[in-house]
């Protein structure tokens, strides 16, 4: 059977997202009727205890392109993320945050860096990386202290000169996204880190947006959760040296 003509795909990671997804879902849909190019919207759902699949499936008629991919045990944000891209049929494949507090308009500023062969486009919420950057609503004091001491290890442990690894709104072009997501083992809170350290490693271009960032109060990032974070890293730290000495092999065998 031939894939269909897809030029974007969107996939939304969901666990339990009721509450908010049906107004993502509207938003994404009133922006993508109105672009030139086919497009999809896949969510998938990272085995939520609410209703969240049959919300999806409820809105099936009304949201066009929409597909649901259906999981009924919790593995991460990451794994779902992966689950969600290699399953897509898109030409790019974004994927961004249930909430929408990166807007879906984003996409347009990426399209110029793809135009020019980029292979990965991500937003940034921070000035330091682009300059426009900003947060409509700011983060709690110890969430933009957490996060800015969490990037000085980050940068140093596994991605250098990238200010925001975290933001939920980046894409991929359909090779990078399957060469990057299929070498994922980061299922969980880094593995926004992990797919920008294989980028680095697989030697694709990344372009950066500023983005218009809105902060949304019910988010699920727990105070322990930037401490499991930096562990991830200091795991990712370790899988990027072996599978650098693994490309350097192959490259010396070739």
């Amino acid at each position: 059977m031939p894939k269909p003509d897809i030029y974007l795909s969107v996939v939304v990671p969901a666990y339990n997202e009721s509450g908010r997804l049906p107004n993502t879902l509207r938003r994404f849909n009133e922006y993508l009727l109105k672009q030139g190019y086919g497009y999809e919207i896949v969510v998938v759902n990272d085995g939520s205890k609410d209703a969240t699949a049959d919300i999806v499936r409820s809105m099936e008629r009304e949201i066009k392109n929409l597909r649901l991919i259906d999981r009924k045990k919790n593995y991460g944000k990451g794994y779902t993320v992966m689950e969600g891209m290699l399953a897509s049929y898109g030409k790019i494949r974004l994927f961004a945050d249930a909430d929408n507090a990166t807007d879906i308009s984003h996409f347009e500023k990426m399209r110029p860096f793809f135009d020019k062969n980029y292979a990965v486009v991500i937003c940034s919420r921070d000035s330091k990386d682009v300059s426009g950057a900003k947060q409509a609503v700011a983060q709690p004091r110890w969430k933009r202290l957490l996060g800015n001491m969490g990037n000085l290890y980050i940068q140093w442990m596994a991605v250098r000169g990238i200010w925001d690894t975290q933001c939920g709104f980046k894409a991929f072009r359909d090779f990078a996204a399957e060469n990057i997501f299929k070498r994922l083992k980061t299922y969980r809170w880094a593995f926004d880190v992990e797919i920008l350290a294989l980028a680095r490693e697989l030697n694709y271009k990344i372009g950066i947006i500023p983005a218009d960032w809105k902060n949304d109060p019910n988010t699920r990032v727990s105070f322990m959760s930037y401490f499991k974070t930096l562990w991830e890293v200091y795991k990712i730290k370790k899988n990027m040296k072996k599978l650098s000495w693994q490309t350097h092999q192959n490259d010396e065998i070739a």
